[in-house]
């Protein structure tokens, strides 16, 4: 969790962001999409990483240090960050990224099927990333993400953000909450990327530099805190949590059996309500 000093905190907690874009708001409040780190519905989280690279602590110094804070295993298994203890996590720095793998297969089934944990300590202190998937572990696509935060003036290093100016992109919620997101969005955009099957989820840290940063999928610049120039700078991830699964194939053929006794046992009750 970044560091800063308590009156600061206090103050930004205190004096919040009035919601002002047309995407969900924070946690708890109504309309959010949010997702507890605790909901029954996450039924697996990641269980292998690969590709980490490290972004420098700030862009405009590419030669400088790199984010070093975490460990590429502290983003495997359920999320335990808090707002309270940050937690462990691995820091990306700008542009800094991470690929995750899964025991099963995450599939496009009902409602949201995903969600991205980051480690933010307030509602609106937003550290952002894309968010790519894949099936065979090369190609990859982009959710679409949008940003509508203004860019009139820089997002400094602990100014908030309104998560209601953004959509798709992780991070968009405070710790314990995971920023959710429907396979649905990326169908068609890639033939070797099937939603019925993503083994790979990858996690890039948005540059939120105006001059030198990120833009979204309308060719907006994404405006976030920037810079973050520490060990812990960047996208902070946490975990990522699986909400519909490609059934393993035991399972389907225990349902695909099933099925097809209960057919016969209905067959039969016909029969002999026929006789009778």
């Amino acid at each position: 969790m970044k560091m800063r000093a308590l009156g600061v905190l206090v103050a930004m907690l205190s004096s919040g962001v009035a919601a002002a874009g047309p995407f969900a708001p924070a946690a708890g409040q109504p309309g959010s999409t949010a997702i507890a780190a605790g909901d029954p519905a996450f039924v697996g989280w990641a269980t292998g990483f690969q590709n980490l690279v490290r972004g420098p602590q700030n862009i405009a110094n590419p030669a400088g240090a790199l984010a070093s804070f975490g460990a590429g295993e502290n983003a495997l298994g359920p999320a335990d960050a808090t707002s309270a203890n940050g937690g462990p996590i691995v820091s990306l720095g700008d542009g800094g990224q991470i690929t995750l793998s899964f025991a099963q297969a995450i599939t496009n089934g009902p409602g949201y099927d995903f969600a991205v944990f980051e480690n933010g300590f307030a509602d609106e202190f937003l550290e952002l990333a894309f968010v790519e998937v894949s099936t065979n572990g090369l190609d990859f696509v982009r959710f679409p993400a949008i940003s509508l935060t203004s860019v009139a003036t820089q997002v400094d290093s602990f100014d908030p953000v309104d998560p209601t100016n953004v959509d798709n992109l992780a991070g968009k919620y405070l710790a314990g909450f995971g920023t959710p997101f429907d396979l649905a969005a990326i169908a068609g955009l890639s033939p070797a990327v099937n939603p019925a099957e993503i083994n790979f989820v990858r996690i890039i840290d948005i540059i939120g530099s105006l001059t030198l940063g990120s833009v979204d999928s309308l060719g907006n610049v994404v405006n976030d805190p920037y810079p973050t120039a520490f060990a812990s700078g960047g996208f902070d991830l946490d975990a990522v949590g699986v909400i519909n699964v490609v059934p393993e194939p035991g399972a389907v053929v225990l349902v695909v059996v099933g099925a097809v006794g209960m057919l016969v046992i209905r067959q039969k009750q016909r029969r002999s309500a026929t006789i009778d």
